[in-house]
């Protein structure tokens, strides 16, 4: 008989039994861990506002929306194609003619409407 491997059976069980508790050990003690220094931090954070801090409605009313023609920049001619960090932010500028734009009796009215087209 091998009397030696039923040591390292016995250890090789007891190993098996108790890696796997203590990393589930550490892993719960990280969770609480966690959840204690997220519960600090926000103890630390202001309070919400009160609901008399709440933004009111001005008494005029509510603000309507705005309609208006907007024109974008001129792209610049002569040079090469743009990159988009080049182009800046949102630089239209309100219309001169506030008129809207209506169908000339040659347009079709929108794609796929079956209609001609220019001609």
């Amino acid at each position: 008989m091998d009397f030696n491997a039923t040591p390292l059976a016995a250890s090789g069980a007891a190993v098996g039994g108790i890696v796997p508790f203590l990393v589930g050990v550490i892993i719960v003690g990280g969770l609480i861990g966690a959840v204690w220094w997220g519960r600090r931090q926000r103890a630390e954070q202001p309070a919400p506002p009160r609901p008399e801090e709440q933004p009111r409605l001005p008494d005029s009313g509510p603000v309507g929306p705005v309609t208006e023609r907007r024109e974008p920049d001129e792209m610049p001619q002569g040079q090469d194609r743009l990159n988009p960090h080049q182009m800046g932010g949102d630089s239209s500028h309100r219309a001169a003619d506030q008129e809207r734009p209506t169908w000339s009796d040659n347009d079709s009215g929108g794609f796929g409407s079956g209609g001609p087209g220019r001609t």
